[in-house]
């Protein structure tokens, strides 16, 4: 096996990996090859830590099961009766989706990766964003993968117990089954310690790529693990939930985990794998036929990790393949090659195979950016100054743009990636991550920002395309500028102005300006320029002070949807 794994990872320029077997309750292999950390050619051991990325999504599906054989929660319970303040933009599907729903992905959600990774933040806070995110499809209408589920799941599981989901998952996953290394943060630990690197390939070229720290996302992707730690997890697995002779997950869970909860985009076979073809989702595990066997797996990629973790459960026969390089087929080939000679079944060069996938994938994202390049319309320019697109433009599950001009460029800058904005045409602009280790990660987005404005003219908002590519566009309404104005010019504008029979009564409340039409609310006047304010609440109405050579205000001229009117100060 040695000379089938160093080719391999030469083959494809892969610093190391770790590799478990175990069949028939026996562990025949846990180890590794490679380098851990390749520029200073330290080696791959069964201890190293590697991170597994969504392989988390196993345990953590394990963890709602033990919680449910405490009776602390039930698997097809609805969501809001643990977490009350939890919400999702349309309010039925908020009272109806089951932890059941999440597990398996068919809440209707997307994946909306971006938005976690561009404002990182708590568990809490991520729950709650999910209130402002649109799904793509109906509820149970279709397999659709979303890490936020996870992390609902994680929330809950914190909710009903009183502790951690990292507490909860050491204690009662971790510690029983023996997995002494396992944790959840790599980047914690000191200098010397036994830990995989990441990497990523560069112009052909093996890179070290840094570590990315999801703690708030934790239950869908954070727990890191040695091949020691995974053979004793696969070993459970197989041997039908028992560890050590006892019940460790119960029966009725692990068979339910293990079958098919929710299809998964159905398929016929292709003619050049007929025999492997998906049969769905179980609870995080996606289950196939396999050459006539039935297989369980789960892969995890995050920056500079590949994981894949399998199961052919009739077979007793358990796999793990952690590899510390970014988005690698390295372990789909290794667990194909192994899992062949394990089940008797005639060699396949699953390395070339596999490698004219990737070439497939890689043409066809190189064709989706070429079609966008098609579609510029050329000789354009942008419609009004650089000046006027910056600002910053908030989305309820996305947080903020913060659109700056450097020079003659404008930026997008959000804390977890920073966007160059190149201009496409008109008032659109593509998205273009700022560094080399982000443009390889987003190189499928193609995201695409337009400009919009509001019937004063005024750049009001932007949509995002491409920034969840299942819904076509996302709007960030533009958030208005700090500007101040001193409380000795508010109270300048403060009198009684008249438009018609309309009497307008502006006046201070604390150091806010309001507004005051007769027969409507009171609003608040905030400041955007000279002399100019918008009305809060009410997109569209502004106020623009005409002012006297003395200094005091003429007249208010009130601008809104239907027109324009000019309200002279009385005496």
């Amino acid at each position: 096996m040695d000379t089938m794994v160093l080719q391999v990872l030469e083959k494809w320029k892969a610093p190391g990996c770790a590799i478990v077997i175990v069949e028939k309750g026996r562990i025949l292999f846990a180890g590794g090859f490679g380098y851990r950390d390749y520029p200073a050619r330290l080696p791959v051991t069964e201890h190293t830590l590697f991170q597994i990325g969504s392989c988390t999504k196993a345990f953590t599906c394990a963890l709602m099961g033990l919680l449910a054989s405490d009776g602390l929660l039930e698997l097809d319970g609805k969501v809001q009766d643990y977490l009350p303040y939890f919400r999702l933009k349309d309010d039925e599907l908020s009272a109806k989706v089951t932890l059941r729903d999440f597990m398996c992905h068919r809440s209707g959600l997307p994946r909306h990766d971006l938005s976690w990774l561009h404002q990182p933040t708590t568990r809490d806070s991520f729950v709650r964003r999910m209130a402002y995110m649109e799904a793509s499809a109906g509820w149970r209408e279709r397999w659709q993968y979303n890490n936020f589920g996870y992390t609902v799941l994680g929330a809950v599981a914190e909710q009903v117990s009183g502790r951690s989901w990292e507490d909860l998952t050491r204690k009662r996953i971790f510690e029983p089954l023996g997995m002494r290394s396992a944790r959840f943060d790599l980047w914690t630990l000191p200098k010397g310690s036994d830990v995989a690197r990441g990497h990523r390939i560069r112009a052909d070229t093996i890179c070290v790529e840094d570590y990315l720290r999801i703690e708030g996302m934790g239950p869908a992707g954070s727990i890191c693990a040695s091949a020691a730690d995974m053979a004793r997890w696969l070993l459970m697995w197989t041997g039908g939930g028992q560890t050590e002779g006892r019940t460790f997950l119960p029966p009725n869970f692990l068979n339910e985990a293990l079958s098919v909860q929710m299809a998964m985009g159905g398929s016929l076979p292709d003619a050049e794998n007929p025999s492997i073809f998906s049969v769905g989702y179980g609870l995080g595990w996606m289950l196939s036929a396999y050459y006539g066997h039935y297989r369980a797996e789960h892969g995890g990629g995050i920056n500079g990790f590949t994981a894949s973790v399998c199961l052919f459960p009739a077979d007793s026969i358990g796999i793990a393949i952690l590899v510390n390089q970014s988005r690698s087929s390295v372990p789909s080939v290794l667990r194909n090659l192994i899992a062949d000679r394990l089940l008797g079944l005639p060699f396949r060069d699953w390395d070339t195979e596999l490698r004219r996938q990737y070439v497939r994938g890689r043409l066809a994202q190189i064709s989706a950016q070429q079609a966008i390049v098609q579609s510029k319309k050329t000789g354009t320019s942008t419609v009004r100054p650089l000046p006027t697109y910056a600002g910053r433009y908030h989305h309820g599950g996305y947080g903020t743009f913060d659109v700056q001009l450097r020079n003659d460029s404008l930026f997008a800058l959000t804390p977890g990636v920073s966007y160059y904005l190149k201009h496409y045409h008109y008032d659109v602009f593509m998205a273009i991550p700022q560094t080399e280790e982000m443009r390889d990660a987003l190189g499928g987005f193609n995201m695409r920002l337009q400009f919009v404005t509001n019937l004063n003219g005024e750049v009001s908002a932007l949509h995002a395309y491409g920034l969840e590519p299942t819904v076509e566009k996302l709007t960030f309404q533009r958030l208005p500028d700090n500007y101040e104005v001193p409380k000795e010019m508010l109270e300048r504008y403060c009198g009684h102005y008249q438009i018609g029979p309309t009497n307008v009564h502006i006046f201070l409340k604390g150091n806010a300006l309001m507004v005051f039409v007769s027969g409507q609310p009171e609003y608040e006047a905030v400041p955007t320029g000279p002399h100019t304010f918008r009305l809060k609440g009410l997109d569209g109405y502004s106020i623009r002070f005409e002012m006297g050579n003395d200094g005091a205000p003429k007249a208010a001229v009130f601008v809104q949807p239907n027109g324009t009117f000019r309200a002279a100060r009385k005496p």
